[in-house]
């Protein structure tokens, strides 16, 4: 190796990087995104087999599990990243947040995990005597739940923006490469090692997945430092009241957002290619409960995906970073749409089923791997979080809309479930016209040598 590979110097904003530096960097963000991933795993599912055992409704479990998330995503998500776009302190602009929100987090891990045992606790108490344990420990479960759903709703974007931050823009792709890597490999450890143990350890392992979440969290705010920022400009600083501070924030996320076409296009895209997977991703266990596939071998298919996808994922990312995600991002939602439309024609045999969800599954993650760094080769820099949260906005929003009425239409058809692929494959393909008129924008604000993130006339960059 010559010298000059040997200082080679990246630079993210204000930060600078030798080799080394970026090494010790990717190091800690993947520590930190290790536990982030661990956490979003597993809770789902190890929440599941608890309130089972609690007697929980299906309606009620929905209710908690799918719908009240999705509702406070729409107003939690752009408040905070309206506030971490803006704020700027000594410790950077999204440290603070995430170092405010991991408590909030751990202390709800834990608490679920101990819902059983403080269920018990209360029945206890005369005031509770007669109201029946599991009643009790459903209770002591839905308020760690909430407060575990505040905590992830605070923090989600913010650790996204960080990495947007601080990370080179030349070395996004592979650095998001990395990340889908670690979540590969924490789903096949979940999967393969833990889900087994959450029916006679579920307590225990949301009780060491939150103390995970805390220390992992916790190390990655000590350890990564942002660098300066440019400060907002005049109309948005000072002290204001609540009602001016939500007039001014509805008014900045309108006018930011989408006062230029192509923002407008390029969140329709966004929104379209983000239901293209929900369809299948909601009823895949019905659909191969119809087929007769057997749930075993339903796991292995889904094994060999995430392991295909694991070794794939390195060199998709350095082609993401080489020819821009946009270009490649767009070939792989062709590929995806024609498996999605190859599944529901041809997926009428057990066998049949397990190929096209292989086909489907490697598809769906390798487009996930290219498309990973597009927001943050597109928005601007300086209000990535806000823009990344109306992205957030519009597909928690749309999922709460599409998830019932799809449910509606499959209950219409007979259960015909191979409309899983052929309405996600609609979505595709609207993505996909979507992101091209959008690649057309892109090239027009400067292209691979000259893109500046546009923004509008009264807007400060």
């Amino acid at each position: 190796m010559n010298k000059n590979d040997a200082k080679k110097i990246f630079t993210a904003g204000t930060l600078t990087y030798t080799t080394s530096g970026i090494i010790a960097l990717f190091c800690w963000m993947l520590w930190g995104d290790f536990a982030w991933v661990m956490k979003g795993r597993s809770v789902g599912a190890l929440a599941a087999v608890m309130v089972k055992k609690f007697g929980i409704s299906n309606f009620l479990y929905g209710l908690l599990i799918i719908s009240i998330p999705n509702f406070t995503n729409i107003f939690l998500i752009p408040w905070i990243s309206y506030k971490s776009d803006r704020h700027r302190g000594r410790f950077g602009r999204r440290i603070p947040y995430l170092f405010m929100t991991t408590p909030i987090v751990t202390v709800a891990m834990v608490g679920l995990g101990l819902s059983p045992w403080l269920g018990t606790v209360l029945k206890a108490q005369a005031i509770f005597s007669e109201i029946d344990v599991n009643t009790l420990r459903l209770w002591v479960f839905a308020f760690f739940w909430l407060l575990l759903d505040l905590g992830t709703t605070l923090s989600v974007n913010i650790f996204s923006a960080l990495t947007n931050d601080v990370v080179p823009k030349v070395l996004l792709g592979r650095f998001l490469a990395l990340t889908r890597a670690v979540s590969l490999l924490v789903a096949v450890l979940f999967n393969a090692k833990l889900l087994g143990k959450a029916e006679d350890y579920g307590p225990e392992l949301l009780i060491g997945i939150g103390i995970l979440y805390g220390v992992g969290l916790f190390t990655l705010c000590i350890k990564v430092k942002e660098g300066e920022y440019p400060p907002p400009s005049e109309e948005e600083g000072g002290k204001q009241g609540p009602i001016s501070s939500t007039v001014k924030m509805v008014k900045s996320y309108w006018n930011l957002c989408f006062s230029l076409p192509y923002y407008r296009i390029l969140f329709l895209g966004m929104t379209l290619i983000g239901l293209g997977s929900v369809p299948f991703n909601t009823y895949y266990i019905f659909f191969a409960q119809s087929m007769e596939v057997n749930i075993d071998a339903l796991g292995k298919c889904q094994a060999i995906c995430f392991a295909i996808s694991f070794l794939l994922c390195f060199f998709l990312g350095s082609l993401s970073d080489k020819y821009h995600p946009l270009r490649t991002s767009m070939i792989a939602l062709i590929v995806w749409a024609l498996i999605d439309i190859g599944g529901g024609i041809f997926c009428t045999s057990p066998t049949a089923f397990l190929v096209i969800q292989l086909l489907h599954g490697v598809a769906v993650m390798s487009f996930n791997t290219l498309y990973a760094s597009t927001a943050a080769r597109l928005f601007p820099q300086l209000y990535f979080a806000q823009f990344t949260s109306i992205a957030a906005l519009l597909s928690s929003a749309s999922v709460m809309l599409v998830v019932p009425l799809f449910g509606k239409l499959l209950d219409l058809t007979g259960q015909r479930y191979a409309l899983v692929y052929i309405v996600g494959a609609m979505f595709q393909i609207g993505g996909l016209v979507s992101l091209y008129l959008v690649y057309r924008g892109f090239l027009h604000y400067g292209g691979d040598e000259a893109y500046q993130a546009p923004l509008p006339d009264n807007v400060s960059s």
